[in-house]
């Protein structure tokens, strides 16, 4: 029974993407039979609680990756309107928006984004630099949307965002007048590129359930070397090739620029290369090549986690798409008997306290040192952060109060409760009939 109920779970939760409260009640209630049943040490041969260690069929590691695939019909819909507004001129109004941090994505359907992502590579110059033809690049950017899968938030949008804020901090800081043009592509397509394929579910969860992924990679950042692995299968094809047209020197340097860059996404990585950034700060030269890897780098991981940078009403709708996504996977986590990932745990996390410490440990550090090499960017990305921690630091202590107040409530409800029990009126009778005799005891006599 409880076998069928993991199975009936599992399927839901693949179709639906969550898991229904009523599903949660089935669980309960097996479980309940399940103690019954161990209670009753005559009824343990029926073996209805018991594991099976052996002879038990494990799923498929990918066996969700099927339903996320975007459907051929969704992708030629997408494909044909991509094609009839790729000729269209994009206002001004729209290419300056392009190049802040406050350019709101939610407004913007998926034929729309491939026209913004070409405009990017249209205004850097990549176009004519490198001699990239234009229906190659529409292909370059279709199939990177056809590899980028239905999940709630490492999706086609956030492909768009991480590239968006890649371009933005790129004119923000001048990057055109400081390194050659083969980084600033190397730096746009890893962002393009950076999580295809991502099925939803992160390294740890790779490793624990020890999927196709984990063991080809064995163990080391299974995720991003997919990520780059699918990038330049995609490029293998020449139709696809935005680089077939460098010479074979300007292409190495592009792939090893991209491998390193996708790479430094992982963020059991992050302090390893934030130090490396740290030390070469005071004296960071932009004709180093090494200082400059690194610095492509830090662009990226700024650029992967940069939703906070946003403005408030477009960064909270992408943490609720993160949060989904993170208790798709504990939900995923427990059904397999896998470690639960602590900050994923839809019964322990809540939204600022998911953020909160987050903001403070991982995003402003980062974001600090990279306004050190480039103070424009404190009021660009820094100062909404700022405020961002504020708001879900606010958010956190209204809802430690708001617990507080209700486990009062509940403490008071329990104690009123145990008041009117019948146990309890039934002595406060005796009592008063008690104190009533007693009165009647004390009373003089009648004349």
């Amino acid at each position: 029974m409880e076998k069928r109920l993991q199975g009936l779970e599992k399927k839901i939760l693949i179709e639906a993407g969550e898991t229904p409260a009523v599903v949660y009640e089935m669980k309960r209630q097996v479980e309940s039979f399940r103690e019954k049943l161990e209670s009753v040490e005559h009824l343990s041969w029926l073996g209805l609680f018991k594991e099976l260690s052996e002879g038990t069929q494990k799923p498929s590691p990918f066996y969700h990756k099927r339903t996320l695939r975007k459907t051929r019909e969704e992708c030629e819909h997408v494909r044909e309107k991509f094609l009839q507004m790729s000729s269209l001129e994009v206002s001004e109004e729209v290419r300056q928006y392009l190049k802040t941090p406050t350019f709101d994505n939610w407004q913007w359907e998926d034929a729309e984004i491939m026209v913004l992502l070409q405009v990017m590579y249209t205004d850097l110059d990549f176009i004519a630099t490198f001699n990239i033809e234009p229906e190659v690049l529409h292909q370059f950017l279709y199939e990177v949307y056809k590899r980028y899968n239905n999940i709630p938030f490492h999706n086609f949008k956030h492909c768009f965002c991480v590239t968006q804020m890649m371009y933005g901090l790129i004119w923000l800081t001048d990057l055109k007048s400081k390194i050659d043009s083969i980084d600033l592509l190397t730096m746009l397509s890893s962002a393009v590129c950076h999580d295809l394929d991502h099925t939803g579910y992160n390294n740890a969860y790779q490793i624990n359930a020890r999927t196709e992924l984990a063991l080809r990679y064995n163990d080391i950042s299974p995720l991003e070397n997919h990520h780059c692995a699918v990038a330049f299968e995609i490029l293998e094809k020449n139709e696809n090739n935005i680089f077939r047209n460098l010479t074979t020197e300007q292409y190495k340097r592009i792939r090893e620029g991209i491998i390193k860059c996708i790479l430094a996404t992982d963020m059991t990585r992050h302090n390893e290369i934030l130090n490396k950034f740290k030390s070469i700060l005071p004296v960071f030269d932009f004709s180093n090549k090494d200082h400059r890897d690194v610095l492509m780098m830090i662009m990226i991981k700024v650029s992967d986690i940069s939703n906070e940078a946003r403005p408030m009403d477009v960064a909270e709708p992408w943490l609720d798409c993160l949060l989904q996504e993170f208790y798709n996977q504990s939900d995923m986590e427990k059904l397999e008997g896998l470690p639960v990932t602590p900050f994923m745990d839809r019964d322990k996390v809540t939204k600022p306290s998911s953020q909160t410490g987050f903001i403070g440990f991982v995003l402003l550090p980062l974001f600090i040192e990279l306004a050190n090499l480039f103070p424009c960017l404190e009021q660009h990305i820094i100062d909404p952060v700022r405020k961002a921690l504020d708001y879900y630091t606010e958010m956190e202590k209204a809802l430690e109060r708001e617990k507080l107040i209700r486990a009062q409530s509940d403490k008071a409800a329990t104690a009123k409760n145990k008041d009117t029990t019948p146990q309890n009126l039934q002595n406060a009778q005796k009592t008063a009939d008690s104190l009533s005799e007693a009165g009647n005891a004390l009373k003089p006599p009648t004349l």
